[in-house]
């Protein structure tokens, strides 16, 4: 089997790497790579190198991630989440390949307070939600087969996490504030690689489980209940905080405005993939402890 993986530095991508190298020939390239065009801003040469390489599945985990950002980069957001996709799909249909892309809760409102089935009314509040929105059904439309996981609040232990930023701000500042009407479940990249993988597998035997599905750590909590988590699983390491954990604030969305609104309901039904490739997602307080260990033995 040969696989093409775009994106490869990204945190998923990362993972990816490793996940998908056993399952055979794994071709994986970021916008920098030389010999093949990994840039998906650069539809002709993602087009050209599909062709070239001639993968028997495409796993798409690159995108453009700046959410506030986008809404001055409209047409680069687009390019990016929904033009890049709808090329690989068509490509992927030319050559009867599975095309594996990610996509995020933001496709919805955020409103209430009931995990989101991949059937709930889609309502996205800003460009870069609708540009992924529009990515998921360019690729639906192709008629290829595919997977798509819509996935939300994505860490890892490589590059920069809100979990970072939380144990730097609590070694720095004398109090910290966090919003806690904002739940979701964090969701740890090598989680997202290893399933992926795993779907693979499965989708080989099984092409009709092909389709869309959530994706997420099970449980749910607020950046704020998260932040608290994070400094609680510091403390017990040893780490000297200025902030401790019962320190952190609560606030609301609106006592810390962004350009973007985000959405307050994150949650994720993930019934139908566990369902359908007989999977049992753990916790997400396992996936983040796990992830601090790596950090702070650093």
């Amino acid at each position: 089997m040969k696989i093409l993986l775009l994106g490869k530095n990204g945190q998923v991508g990362w993972e990816l790497q490793r996940s998908l190298a056993p399952l055979g020939e794994l071709l994986a390239l970021d916008s920098r790579s030389q010999d093949y065009c990994g840039d998906l801003n650069d539809l002709t040469g993602l087009s050209a190198t599909v062709r070239r390489f001639a993968p028997d599945v495409i796993v798409n985990a690159a995108a453009y991630t700046a959410v506030d950002k986008a809404e001055s980069e409209p047409q680069l957001a687009r390019r990016v989440n929904a033009e890049a996709p709808a090329v690989l799909a068509r490509e992927a249909k030319r050559l009867n390949a599975l095309l594996v892309h990610y996509s995020t809760d933001y496709v919805f409102a955020g409103n209430g307070d009931t995990p989101w089935l991949e059937n709930d009314p889609v309502a996205p509040l800003s460009v870069y939600g609708s540009s992924k929105l529009e990515g998921e059904q360019a690729i639906q439309a192709s008629g290829c087969s595919h997977l798509i996981f819509r996935t939300s609040w994505v860490y890892a232990a490589r590059g920069n996490n809100f979990a970072k930023t939380m144990l730097r701000l609590s070694r720095e500042r004398d109090s910290l504030n966090v919003i806690d009407d904002q739940f979701g479940a964090p969701t740890g990249a090598d989680l997202l690689a290893d399933v992926t993988a795993h779907a693979i597998r499965t989708l080989r035997q099984q092409p009709e489980l092909g389709g869309l599905y959530h994706f997420a750590a099970a449980g749910e909590t607020t950046w704020c209940r998260y932040a608290r988590f994070v400094l609680e699983q510091a403390q017990v390491a040893g780490v000297d905080l200025k902030v401790t954990p019962t320190m952190v604030g609560a606030i609301t969305t609106e006592a810390y405005p962004t350009p973007v609104k985000r959405p307050n309901n994150s949650r994720l039904n993930t019934q139908k993939l566990q369902n359908a490739f007989e999977l049992r997602l753990p916790d997400w307080q396992a996936g983040v402890a796990r992830m601090l260990i790596e950090t702070l033995e650093k």
